[in-house]
């Protein structure tokens, strides 16, 4: 066989022995090199349809049907489906297959026979079913925190509950007396300082010892003096209310500010109608003691107006209130050491004699079962307080009726009503101490008590002087324009002795 056809070729060639014959050899020479065996499974399946059910699972066609849902595919180890999937049905959940990235061990050049990456706004979960991606979650904003702050367009915005007032406990902690505070009780000082304290537990901690002032033991009833320390041990405190705006509380402040005729950051000065009580009683609906509580400002330390001295209900004109405690506490100590100077104007029954005077007696309080007034007692008799008034008569009508000025230098209760009525001048419209039998009131005065606190003058707690004046009330300017009587007249009360 030596030079045949069959022998080897020069140069090292291979054989054509046994080579198949053209046409057939190379579909099977193809298949050889992937690794597939001729005329198995894989090359069968290659010229199959193929088909994807709801999972994303590949599933190989039975005699024209789809293989039941959850039935494992059966093929070879090693074998790689191959076959190009079928469209989704469902655009939401729908993936275009695609090349995936070169994993280790694919051979140069080939295509990734891997699952198709999942586009970049979806994700795949455990079973293999692809969802729209979320973007990413940011801490910074809260949509339903801002929802819930932007109210509707339109909408009246829902007024937010208010919590329950909470219970906290203070530590031990040292406060000095400020100079608003000198003079200031030591159960006051803690009222002021903590409004949500008891009473009771004020003078508990108080006598238990365990508050000190300047290192030392003190008294609930103890005067504090500026620059002090005291020690305030733990408390049990309430969270202060969170006071709402109540239209009662708004009428007041209007009625106040119309009847005010001085004011500063210390003192107020208003103008009492008569009529209108300063302090709450049996049947008292409405009182100026009530309506100060609308003219403390809304932050929970604020300090309350405070009266420094008390008028009859039937009596107007001049009334001082203390808006803060430094001024109450000045101005008390005012009125006790009686150098506060009062100016009463009064219309009387007939004409004092003599025309200037100073009336003192003792008064002590009588009280029956339908009312109670003062009445004259003796020196040392049970309750009985000295009281001492100076009166000037400033004109006179007819000689029925008299303008007179009175100065009090104490302040008892109804002191000027009942020494008028004591030396036989009743004050015009007294219901209770006018005593002159078969008098006829003159004709056109109205039956109302005529008496006014014209004038106060004190010293003002920051220094120098007030001095204000009020005018007439109305039922009494009637009065007087219908007797002639000049307001502006002199007052000769002013030479009055400015003490006892």
């Amino acid at each position: 066989m030596r030079g045949g056809r069959e022998g080897p070729r020069r140069g090292g060639g291979k054989s054509s022995v046994g080579r198949p014959p053209a046409g057939r050899g190379g579909r099977q020479d193809r298949q050889r090199d992937r690794g597939d065996k001729p005329g198995g499974k894989a090359a069968a399946g290659k010229s199959r349809d193929k088909s994807r059910d709801m999972r994303g699972d590949f599933k190989p066609k039975r005699d024209g049907k789809f293989a039941k849902p959850g039935a494992r595919s059966v093929a070879k180890p090693g074998a790689k489906p191959e076959g190009r999937p079928a469209r989704r049905f469902d655009a939401k959940f729908d993936v275009k297959p695609g090349r995936a990235a070169a994993q280790p061990g694919d051979r140069p050049g080939s295509r990734s026979r891997t699952r198709p990456e999942p586009r970049a706004d979806s994700f795949r979960n455990e079973k293999g079913r692809a969802f729209p991606a979320r973007p990413p979650r940011d801490n910074s904003f809260s949509t339903k925190a801002a929802m819930a702050a932007a109210p509707a367009p339109n909408v009246a915005a829902k007024p937010k509950p208010v919590p329950n007032p909470a219970n906290y406990s203070a530590g031990v902690q040292t406060i000095f007396v400020t100079p608003d505070e000198d003079g200031m009780r030591v159960d006051r000082f803690f009222e002021a300082r903590f409004p949500g304290l008891s009473f009771s537990h004020i003078q508990r901690i108080v006598r238990k010892g365990e508050v000190r002032v300047n290192s030392r033991r003190t008294e609930p009833k103890s005067r504090l003096v500026a620059g002090q320390a005291v020690r305030i041990p733990p408390l049990q405190l309430e969270a202060p209310k969170v006071r709402e705006e109540a239209p009662q509380a708004m009428k007041d402040r209007e009625f106040l500010r119309s009847i005010t005729l001085s004011e500063d950051d210390d003192v107020l000065v208003l103008n009492k109608p008569a009529g209108l009580a300063v302090q709450g009683g049996s049947g008292v609906k409405e009182n100026v003691d009530d309506m100060l509580e609308a003219l403390r400002a809304p932050h929970a330390d604020a300090q309350r107006p405070r009266l420094v001295h008390r008028l009859d209900k039937d009596t107007a004109g001049c009334l001082l209130v203390a808006k803060t405690r430094f001024a109450a506490a000045a101005l008390a100590k005012t009125f006790r050491t009686r150098a506060a100077r009062k100016i009463y104007w009064a219309l009387v029954a007939g004409v004092p004699k003599p025309k200037q005077g100073r009336i003192s007696t003792y008064l002590a309080k009588f009280e029956d079962d339908e009312d109670s007034y003062m009445r004259i007692a003796k020196h040392g008799e049970k309750d009985a307080v000295h009281a001492v008034t100076y009166y000037a008569v400033v004109e006179t009508s007819a000689q029925k009726l008299a303008w007179i000025s009175l100065k009090p230098v104490t302040g008892r209760t109804h002191q000027l009503r009942a020494h008028m009525a004591h030396v036989g001048n009743p004050i015009i419209g007294d219901p209770k101490y006018f005593n002159i039998e078969n008098w006829e009131l003159p004709g056109g005065i109205q039956n109302k008590l005529h008496l006014l606190a014209r004038r106060i003058v004190v010293p003002h707690p920051r220094g120098g002087t007030i001095d204000i004046s009020a005018p007439l009330p109305p039922h009494m300017l009637h009065s007087w324009n219908l007797l002639g009587l000049d307001e502006n007249r002199f007052d000769p009360i002013v030479d009055a002795p400015e003490e006892d």
